[in-house]
């Protein structure tokens, strides 16, 4: 609101000398006829600001900001917007609430902004449930009715990979561990086999199979997949084997065997609009004759199973050849870029919680050395520092073996938790079965592992190992020594104190394992 005077009041008996002496008589002979015994006081009137088309007028006097400015509309509240300091939220800024479960089934609700990626929230995620680091993590897009899982990618706007689920769905995100989202640019040989790479692509034998597909790869492209798969008929559950090709303009069949020509080559997908998920338990769901079943669906189609276009690969190579050619095709350079940037994205570090005493007297702890005879010294090689700390719980490690496997103490009831049990890798009593869904969920990458209970030996453990897309299993078997308990997998060849130091081992060195392990299956709660 504005005004081009300032109040005035007027008593009895008294005269305000900002006004004018020719208005002074008129306003104290009025006030004293009406009460001649009581002082009044008189606001004088305030013109109307406002021109002949409503606009205020212009004035020299600052503007009165509105206290409330969500009491009064913009078109009718007489303050002026440009007064207002944060009354207003930018479209831009405006933010959502999203649930995300995690792999125990409870859930997260995240505050995330109509622009955010996938990358933005996952990292959001990361710092939320405190993971031990940030990359491979991923947001699925699950459906439990329908058995669909697609993993989405790091460039997607978040709330518009939202905007096309129904209503009345069972859609939801789940927070896991993805190793394999750009492994195929580490190994596309392992990927990409010679037998699905059409003949059209090869440069008269100048570059082998594996050179040409990583040449493709860093230029956004892919080669032209061919081979056979089972399809589901429409409005049938009968599955027909067919010829099937993926180019970059879609996906075609055959209609007489294994030709190309294009008179028998029939569209039935465009890749521009096509999402592609992984189906699980398929067989139940859909009587389809492999498990390794996948779908390719519009965000148009309806989630509905008569819907779905189904396909099943022969292998588990084959299904993830044909899915991440699809992912190729469809982004392009964009999954390069999000590859490099998952690359280059700095490791999560935690800040020290300052209200703690510990906190404040850790900045004031260094690392010393007392091996020698003169006292201790301060270790100032950041390198020598690492080293002593591990070398330093290592030998903690062994005594604490040691003595807990000691005779006396073995007959013992109050022995404490193994230090297995609290290591991310580890999974308690989970089936077989169930181990290998858990690998497979999250990539089936060389060198994924998880030790769990054995159910068929007793006090025993099982390590569960990814080696070219399939499930080993190795039992580790305890055995005594000298009175003292140590774990074996190649019948007492190579002894270990417990399974932590098993693990640590095979971590770099392979031993009697195919691979190294290099990737724990974790889970972890929200």
């Amino acid at each position: 609101m504005q005004v081009d005077r300032r109040w005035t009041e007027v008593f009895k008996d008294t005269v305000d000398e900002t006004l004018p002496k020719d208005e002074t008589s008129p306003s104290k002979s009025r006030l004293m006829s009406i009460h001649p015994s009581t002082p009044r006081s008189l606001p004088l009137a305030i013109r109307n600001n406002l021109n002949s088309r409503g606009e205020p007028r212009p004035s020299s006097m600052p503007s009165i900001p509105n206290p409330f400015p969500e009491l009064c509309s913009p078109s009718d509240s007489p303050v002026r917007i440009g007064s207002l300091v944060g009354n207003a939220r930018a479209p831009d800024e405006d933010t959502h609430v999203v649930k995300v479960f995690g792999e125990d089934s409870h859930g997260r609700s995240v505050l995330v902004s109509s622009g955010a990626t996938v990358r933005d929230v996952c990292h959001m995620l990361v710092q939320a449930a405190h993971c031990m680091d940030q990359e491979n993590w991923a947001l699925i897009e699950q459906h439990p009715g329908l058995g669909l899982e697609r993993c989405l990618e790091d460039h997607e706007v978040l709330l518009q990979v939202q905007s096309s689920w129904p209503e009345d769905g069972d859609i939801r995100l789940l927070f896991r561990k993805n190793y394999a989202k750009y492994e195929f640019f580490k190994k596309p040989a392992q990927y990409f086999p010679e037998n699905m790479i059409s003949e059209c692509t090869n440069t008269k034998g100048e570059l082998s199979s594996s050179q040409i597909v990583q040449s493709m790869l860093k230029c956004g492209s892919c080669p032209e997949i061919q081979g056979y798969l089972h399809v589901r008929e429409a409005g049938k559950k009968s599955w027909k084997k067919l010829y099937f090709i993926l180019r970059r303009s879609g996906l075609y069949c055959s209609t007489k065997g294994s030709s190309k020509e294009p008179r028998h080559l029939q569209c039935v997908a465009d890749l521009e609009d096509l999402s592609v998920y992984t189906v699980c338990n398929s067989r139940k769901l859909y009587s389809s004759p492999k498990v390794h079943t996948f779908c390719i669906k519009s965000p148009r189609d309806r989630f509905c199973s008569q819907d779905l276009k189904l396909l099943c690969a022969e292998n588990e190579q084959c299904r993830i050849c044909w899915i991440t050619a699809f992912r190729v095709f469809k982004y392009g350079k964009q999954l390069q870029c999000n590859y490099l940037l998952s690359q280059t994205s700095p490791r999560l570090q935690i800040p020290p919680r300052k209200d703690t005493k510990w906190a404040e007297g850790e900045e004031s702890m260094v690392a010393m050395d007392f091996s020698g005879k003169s006292g201790g010294r301060v270790i100032l090689n950041p390198r020598e520092a690492q080293s002593a700390e591990q070398e330093e719980g290592y030998n903690w490690r062994k005594r604490e073996a040691l003595r807990y496997s000691l005779p006396n103490l073995s007959c013992q009831g109050s022995r404490p938790t193994a230090v297995h049990q609290i290591q991310p890798w580890f999974h308690g009593g989970v089936s077989r079965s169930e181990a290998e869904r858990l690998l497979e969920e999250q990539g089936h990458v060389d060198g994924m592992f998880l030790i769990r209970d054995s159910h068929m030996h007793a006090q025993c453990f099982v390590l569960s190992l990814c080696h070219k897309l399939k499930t080993k299993h190795y039992l580790l078997i305890p055995c005594k020594e000298d009175g003292r308990q140590y774990y074996t997998m190649d019948d007492g060849v190579t002894l270990f104190l417990d399974l932590l130091q098993l693990v640590e081992f095979h971590q770099i060195n392979r031993g009697i394992l195919p691979v190294c392990l290099k990737h724990p299956c974790v889970r972890i709660a929200l």
